[in-house]
C-alpha cells in the first residue's frame, strides 16, 4: 500500500483551512476533548485509587523493628552533624592569611 503524497499534503491543506474557518467549533471541540479526558485521568488515579486504598486496609502493617532502629540511628546521626555545623567556625576567606609570627607579640 502506497502513501500519495500529493493526496495526503491537500488533505491536510483542506482540513487546516476547515478548522481555520470553523475556529469556534474547533476550539470548543478540543475544549470538550480535554474535558472528557481530564475526567477520565481524574477517575483513574483519585477515585480508583480510593476504593483500592480502603482494601489494602484489611491487612495489617508489618513493620521491621531492625530496619526500623537503622534508619532512626541514621536520621539521628545526621541531626547531629547538622546541629554541629551550626557552632562550627569557618575562617574568613576575605581576609590575608595570618602567619604564626604575626600572632606572636
Amino acid at each position: 500500500m502506497k502513501i500519495k503524497i500529493n493526496q495526503t499534503r491537500k488533505f491536510l491543506g483542506k482540513l487546516s483551512l476547515t478548522i481555520a474557518r470553523h475556529a469556534f467549533l474547533a476550539c470548543l471541540f478540543l475544549f470538550l476533548l480535554a474535558l472528557v479526558f481530564g475526567t477520565f485521568l481524574f477517575y483513574k488515579y483519585y477515585i480508583l485509587a480510593q476504593k483500592a486504598e480502603l482494601g489494602l486496609l484489611d491487612r495489617p502493617v508489618l513493620l521491621r523493628e531492625k530496619a526500623y532502629q537503622e534508619v532512626l540511628r541514621a536520621w539521628q546521626e545526621h541531626e547531629k552533624r547538622f546541629e554541629e555545623i551550626d557552632f562550627k567556625e569557618y575562617p574568613d576567606p576575605f581576609m590575608a592569611p595570618v602567619s604564626e609570627e604575626e600572632l606572636t607579640p
